[in-house]
């Protein structure tokens, strides 16, 4: 039995009349009579007792009723499937972020899809520093990644969401540390704990520059994994580093200081990453939710 056939026969048998039938059906009523006869060769029974006076259900047409409302429904719940996917009203997104200075955007922005895409599911993959957060977008891994990047590949587009103060970190005890601001070739004789680097790793490049245009290179002493580490090695006094002023306000700096650096006024730009080629319906209408919830920071806002 085909949908449409079932169709029929249900609008038949609710109506035990083959006109107020049709007419529901929006069909003629010849059609339809021909389209249950069919019905009933196909499975070798009659299903209605029919007289010019009434239309009755026989046994086996009793028997069919609900089978023929599960076809039904089944075919309209597969239909709402697809449609529901292709207007990325449901699906599922594999989201990466660095860690805690990016926790609290990566919060926010789950709690907007729930509000706006009840049917959509957030799938979050935590300690996706830029190189590798980068490396699993291209390689199809994950569908969407927030951190900061340098760089970017054709392959990869990409849309700003906040931007962030570059800071140094000090050991409290550190003679700079009770200062506000701190000049870089004030400590080119330091040792340096470092992010992990890679393609168009932002602040392990700032650092980099940085230096190099205060006359130094920076002596590294360890690459931490991650910024809660670097600030723990750093509280360690086992050197400083090149922090934000998102990981400031979101890990815990017990032992540790965060100074502006002096004449470094150009901010990191927080970017989420995405292919370019990826036609996931559900990844762009979380795109669009996140510009909506986050934008553009460089853009004059409209009281401007």
């Amino acid at each position: 039995m085909e949908v449409h056939q079932a169709q029929a026969f249900i609008a038949v048998a609710e109506e035990l009349h083959f006109g107020r039938a049709a007419a529901r059906l929006r069909m003629a009523q010849p059609p339809l009579s021909r389209l249950i006869k069919q019905l009933e060769r196909s499975l070798g029974a009659p299903l209605f007792e029919r007289s010019t006076r009434h239309v009755k259900l026989t046994a086996a047409g009793r028997a069919l009723l609900d089978p023929a409302r599960h076809l039904v429904e089944a075919s309209e719940a597969a239909e709402r499937a697809v449609h529901s996917t292709l207007t990325g009203e449901t699906g599922r997104v594999r989201v990466g972020f660095a860690g805690a200075s990016i926790n609290r955007k990566v919060g926010e922005l789950a709690r907007q899809v729930r509000t706006a895409r009840p049917g959509l599911m957030l799938e979050l993959y935590s300690s996706q520093f830029s190189h590798l957060g980068l490396e699993r977008v291209l390689d199809g891994s994950l569908d969407l990644v927030i951190g900061r990047w340098d760089f970017l590949p054709a392959e990869v587009d990409s849309a700003v969401i906040a931007l962030e103060e570059v800071m140094v970190v000090l050991p409290s005890a550190h003679p700079l540390a009770s200062q506000s601001s701190v000049d870089m070739a004030d400590l080119a004789e330091e040792a340096w704990i470092t992010l992990p680097g890679g393609l168009g790793a932002a602040l392990p490049n700032r650092l980099n520059s940085l230096a190099m245009a205060s006359g130094f290179v920076p002596r590294v002493a360890q690459t931490a994994p991650d910024s809660w580490t670097q600030v723990v090695l750093v509280g360690a006094q086992m050197g400083c580093g090149l922090s934000l002023d998102s990981v400031r306000d979101n890990v815990s700096s017990e032992g540790v200081v965060f100074s502006s650096i002096a004449g470094e006024d150009r901010p990191l730009e927080v970017r989420m990453i995405w292919r370019r080629t990826d036609d996931n319906p559900a990844l762009h209408t979380v795109i669009e939710i996140a510009q909506d919830a986050f934008p553009d920071p460089r853009s004059p806002s409209p009281s401007r």
